[in-house]
Order: structure tokens, then C-alpha cells, then sequence
């Protein structure tokens, strides 16, 4: 089942609907912690675990880990590895068109293809200059010549400021994790 069709179909009920999409993980101060404490607060309370709770948890915390998966897949359907491979990340924040990186899912994501030898870069426009000690990657413009030069590009946030056309057209395959790119070269997580 592909879960973009789901959401655009119920999207078409004419009340009672909003929209929420999935995507590499969740990031920030509130949504990746403040549920752990109600869940905390039942357990305390009642005595019995609110399960759901931990299983949104525990699908959100490995969310990165699924990505760096599909990519990986991805690759190795091109005969490429992640080792050695140039990865462009684009979209470091944890929310569109924010600035803040507090406990974005594209660290993560950045660290676990590191750790498996890629030749990883991060592309933000909304992060001001100085702002990105989280992320242990070098930044780089979103250009098309740093699109056509790597071999995966990922986009995990899908900040307006970014020219989805032109990364369509020179990206020689993109795993797009909100749904907004198309094309042969595309693959949605």
C-alpha cells in the first residue's frame, strides 16, 4: 500500500481531516519527549504501560535508521555502496521552514551514513552560517553542480526555499522522504 495515495484519499473526506505525513523522524523539544512523560505519568498513575505511546516512540526514534536503510537498498539496486558514496542531505531541520536543528532526525541520519563510509554533505538555506555544530557535515549550497555531483540525494525536509525542479532534473537519484519530487531518478520513503 502506498501510504501518499492513502493520505490523498482520505484527504478528499470534506470535514474532519487533517493532514499529517510521515517523514525521515520527528525532531525538536516537545514531540520526540513530552509524550515519554505522559506515558510515564500512566504508569505511575495506573500501573500498566501506555503502549501506544511507546510504540509511536519507538517507530519515530528509528526512523532515520529506516532511511539510511532505503537508501542503502537504493544504492545497491545502482551497484553502488554507501561506502564511498557522496550523499547529499538536504533540509537539516527537524520542521519546514524552520530554523531549529534541536534534535532533527537528518543528525542522525548524517551519523549512520558516516558511520558506514559515505562521503556525507548537508544543504540547509533556512540554518544561519555557524549554526550547525550538531551536524558534523560540511554545508554546501543546494546548486545543481553539487546536486549532479553526488550520488544519492536525500531530501528530508522540504524547505520552500529550495528549487525542487532543477533537483529533479540534475540529481541522479533522490530518496525523498516528504513526498514532493517525481520522476525516474525518485523514490519516496
Amino acid at each position: 500500500m502506498n501510504i501518499w495515495e492513502a493520505i490523498d484519499a482520505a484527504a478528499t473526506k470534506p470535514f474532519g481531516f487533517t493532514r499529517f505525513t510521515p517523514g525521515p523522524g520527528v525532531g525538536g523539544h516537545c514531540l520526540p519527549v513530552d509524550p515519554l512523560f505522559l506515558s510515564w505519568k500512566v504508569q505511575q498513575a495506573l500501573g500498566v504501560p501506555f503502549r501506544f505511546v511507546e510504540l509511536a516512540d519507538d517507530v519515530n526514534r528509528h526512523m532515520p535508521d529506516y532511511v539510511v536503510r532505503r537508501l542503502a537498498e537504493a544504492l545497491d539496486k545502482r551497484r553502488m555502496t554507501i561506502n564511498g558514496s557522496r550523499i547529499l542531505l538536504l533540509g537539516l531541520t527537524y520542521k519546514y521552514n524552520a530554523t531549529d536543528l534541536r534534535n532533527s532526525p537528518s543528525a542522525r541520519v548524517a551519523e549512520l551514513l558516516i558511520n558506514l563510509g559515505a562521503e556525507v554533505r548537508g544543504a540547509d538555506p533556512n540554518i544561519p552560517d555557524g549554526d550547525d555544530t550538531k551536524l558534523n557535515v560540511p554545508r554546501v549550497d543546494a546548486s545543481p553542480e553539487e546536486i549532479t555531483a553526488s550520488d544519492a540525494v536525500v531530501l528530508l525536509m522540504d524547505h520552500t526555499r529550495f528549487d525542487l525542479a532543477m533537483i529533479e532534473k540534475n540529481a541522479p537519484y533522490v530518496l525523498d522522504c516528504r513526498n514532493r519530487l517525481s520522476g525516474p531518478n525518485v523514490e519516496t520513503l
